[in-house]
């Protein structure tokens, strides 16, 4: 048994309950209406922004290094919408799995539709290229619903989710590739497909740089420009956001990234950055602050997570 495939009975196994309870509560609160969905994600969001919590102390951590210009008590704001923020994505996470596209496309609007069918039309295969935030699911199953386009995801180390999400994802996707399966992406980039990728969370692994975000280098995934290079797929930012008010959704598909890739991966990676950071700059709340995102990829990366007293930081990068 891997973890991606557990038994029929390791399936039910007591470590996996928590797993299933969380399941039937989003399967439950799915087909209510999405104003009373947007209310309890934002009060399960202030619950828990009352709580003590590691993700608490790197999103605010996150918050600090990246927004210096930001007073504390405006980080405290920040980190307060954020946690909400957070709530409303565990709601739109069960509109994403199991709602009908019906549902799905009068919620969302999609801007730059035009970009995306240029590119296929041409023939070169589309790598539309996301980020970490909130809206995540909610971002992927709206492209899903307009145009055949495979999802590129991380596995995760819980089984039954793992094999709950590989399920779900290949439902409405054209395909949910898991991202070691770098055969089938290829393929079908190759084959003039839709390929949903978000490669901007902290890497360490091969071919992993140092680039800045924020100004701070970080540890990034540079595969983007290998990827366009051997496929010679065009690459679309893609972004989600959230609208106020309880008016849905509106995602944004960029005009394909000019000289992309370039003879610098860093450099490309950078560029990204760059992109991601001014979507942060629109809705600072949205973005998945929670995340470790400053990683070395050697040991005398500075540890910004650590619990000791640090000393304080001067400019961002040094």
């Amino acid at each position: 048994m891997t973890a991606a495939s557990p038994t029929a009975s390791s399936r039910f196994a007591p470590r996996y309950w928590p797993t299933w309870v969380a399941l039937a509560v989003l399967r439950v609160f799915e087909p209510l209406p999405y104003g009373l969905q947007a209310w309890l994600g934002r009060t399960l969001g202030r619950l828990l922004f009352l709580l003590p919590s590691s993700f608490k102390r790197i999103a605010a951590r996150n918050i600090e290094l990246c927004c210096p210009q930001l007073g504390a008590a405006e980080r405290n704001r920040l980190l307060a919408r954020h946690f909400e923020s957070l709530g409303l994505g565990l709601f739109e996470t069960g509109i994403t799995w199991w709602s009908l596209d019906s549902r799905l496309l009068g919620m969302t609007t999609v801007e730059g539709l035009e970009h995306l069918d240029a590119v296929l039309a041409a023939g070169k295969g589309a790598i539309l290229l996301s980020a970490h935030f909130t809206t995540l699911e909610i971002g992927a199953r709206a492209i899903c619903a307009r145009r055949p386009t495979s999802i590129m995801y991380r596995p995760t180390k819980n089984a039954v989710l793992e094999q709950f999400l590989k399920d779900n994802r290949g439902r409405h996707a054209r395909r949910a590739i898991p991202r070691d399966d770098i055969r089938t992406l290829i393929g079908a980039l190759k084959a003039n497909e839709i390929v949903w990728y978000a490669p901007d969370q902290a890497y360490r692994k091969k071919g992993a740089e140092m680039v800045p975000f924020f100004g701070i280098p970080a540890a990034t995934n540079t595969a983007t420009s290998r990827l366009a290079r051997l496929t010679g797929a065009a690459v679309l930012p893609y972004f989600p956001e959230r609208l106020p008010g309880n008016k849905g959704y509106r995602m944004v598909i960029q005009p394909a990234l000019e000289g992309f890739p370039s003879e610098d991966a860093a450099a490309d990676a950078l560029q990204f950055n760059h992109l991601i950071e001014a979507q942060i700059q629109r809705v600072p709340d949205q973005y998945l602050w929670i995340h470790r995102r400053f990683k070395g990829v050697t040991a005398d990366y500075p540890d910004y997570y650590s619990r000791k007293p640090r000393r304080q930081v001067g400019k961002l990068g040094s």
